[in-house]
Order: C-alpha cells, then structure tokens, then sequence
C-alpha cells in the first residue's frame, strides 16, 4: 500500500478513536461512581448535536457570522446543557434507583434514550431527516502524495487530545478528582470522610455528559451531517470500547475506543465492499476479544462496597 494512503486511513482512524474514545469515557465515569450502565448515554450525544446547531442557527439569526465565536458558542452550550441533562438524569432516574436490581437501571435508560432520540426526531424542525452540519473549521489541507492532510482533522484531533489530559489532570491532580476517585473505590469511607456523595455523582454525570456533547459536536464538524440516529450507534460502540479496554478504566477507554476504530479501518482496507462490511469484522473482533479477556483489556481493581 502507498504510504500517503496508509497515512490518510491511520488519520481516518485517529479521527474515530478520538470520538469513540470520548463516549466510552463517559460510560467508565458512571460505572466508577454508581456501578451503573447508562444507556442513554449515546442519546444525550445526540440531544448535545442538535443542541449545538440549534444555537448556530440561532446566532445566524441574530446576525453573528464569525465561525470562530460561533463554533466557541455552539461547544460552550451544548457541553452545558447536555451537562445540566446528565445531573438531571443521575439525581431523578438513576439515584433513585440504586437499591433496585441492576437491570431496572438498565432497563429505564435504555427507555430514556428512547425517549430523547424520539423527542429530537419528533419536535426538531424536520428532526427526521439528516441536517446539515456547518463546516466552521477552515478546510485548508496539504497533498502529500495519496495522503490529504486537512488543517480541520488536525484541529479536531488536537482539541480531543486536549480534553482527554484536562480530564486526566482534573481525575488526578485535583482535590475534586479525589474526591470522585474516592467515590469510585469506596462510598462509605468516601462519605465518612466528609466527601458530598451526591454531589461528587451529579458532577461525574455531568462530566461524562459533556464529554459526548464535545463528541457530538466532533461528530458533525468531520462528516458535515447529523442525524436522530447517530447516537444510538456511537452509543453502541462506546460501551463496547468501554468493555474492551476494561470497564472501570478510562484508559482501557480510550484504548478501547482506538482499538475499535482501527479495526473499522483495518476492515475496510482489507475486506470487499468495506463500507458494508467494516462494522461487522470489527464487532466480530471485539466479540472474540471479550471471549478472551472477559475483564478487559486493562483491568481495574474496584474495591467492593460493603
């Protein structure tokens, strides 16, 4: 293969890792706090994506024509609001729930997805068909031989970079991310130490939210389009890039995230008809992955709550 093609697949796949990696993050956030799988996860994604072109056609309304201050502005209130949604979400359906069986929590975030996904779809003006996305990055790009090195990717794959280390540093170098460590290892001696357990699991939620807001928002800036649809099916792949990497961890989710991207990529360079077949060979990968290493790529010890 031409080195400038294998260099456009391997930026192809970076670019998915990175938004795989943000959601599958997030669903490693609300296990680590409430042992819980939150499957409107993907759905909130979705919500995050029409929230940030709502607010561009918003601002085009008004008038505002700088894509700069229009892009800061679309990423500024769909990270809150999805945000403001995920504290909802944790403190009225999930909390309430954590006596309950496993299942019921499964069970009424799967439902909840529904109902957001069919809300955007019903109530967005022609929600049931695809939008298009401004393309607000410039799309300058450099030819080096088959591969396109376009400035917007590099833009986009940078400022996931950059959100994954600030959430890093935030989970390790602060006293908020101790205290949300703490939390995840274990809640009574959290709250015997004098740690606000509800509020430390409004924040978590609130993070991961905004973490697939940001994704969303990814999302539409690389393909220009957005559908009712797309969160279902990054909602999908996120949990099992969680799964693989090792649910608990963020860094088998980010690992996991990378790691089904590049199988994506890998099947599509290698198997016929690959944009049929790319997510089949990948989920096949993962399935036997999980049959190998049912714990994960990178297990995390989580301490058992007595």
């Amino acid at each position: 293969m031409d080195l400038g093609l294998f260099a456009q697949y391997t930026m192809n796949g970076l670019m998915l890792g990175m938004m795989y990696a943000l959601v599958a993050v997030g669903f490693t956030l609300f296990f680590g706090v409430l042992d819980v799988i939150k499957f409107s996860h993907g759905d909130v994604l979705t919500v995050g994506s029409f929230t940030a072109l709502a607010t561009f056609v918003g601002l085009s309304a008004l008038g505002l024509h700088s894509n700069w201050l229009a892009l800061l502005a679309m990423l500024v209130v769909a990270t809150l609001a999805m945000a403001f949604l995920g504290m909802l979400i944790a403190r009225y359906l999930v909390m309430p729930l954590r006596s309950a069986p496993p299942l019921n929590t499964l069970l009424i975030t799967l439902m909840l997805g529904t109902v957001l996904r069919e809300c955007v779809r019903l109530f967005y003006p022609q929600g049931a068909n695809p939008k298009p996305f401004p393309a607000l990055l410039p799309r300058a790009s450099v030819d080096i031989g088959e591969f396109n090195l376009r400035l917007d990717n590099v833009l986009m794959l940078s400022a996931g970079v950059l959100v994954i280390v600030g959430l890093q540093y935030l989970l390790n170098r602060t006293k908020l991310g101790l205290a949300i460590r703490a939390v995840a290892q274990d809640e009574e001696t959290a709250r015997t130490m004098g740690i606000n357990f509800t509020g430390i699991v409004l924040i978590t939620f609130a993070l991961g939210s905004g973490l697939a807001a940001f994704a969303g928002v990814m999302n539409g800036l690389y393909y220009n389009e957005i559908n009712f649809g797309i969160g279902l099916y990054l909602g999908v792949i996120g949990f099992a890039a969680a799964i693989i990497g090792g649910l608990g961890s963020i860094y088998g989710a980010i690992l996991g995230g990378f790691l089904f991207a590049g199988l994506q990529t890998v099947g599509t360079v290698l198997l016929p008809f690959a944009s049929a077949y790319k997510d089949v060979f990948a989920f096949a990968v993962v399935i036997a992955i999980m049959a190998w290493r049912p714990t994960g790529l990178i297990r995390e010890k989580i301490s058992e709550r007595v």
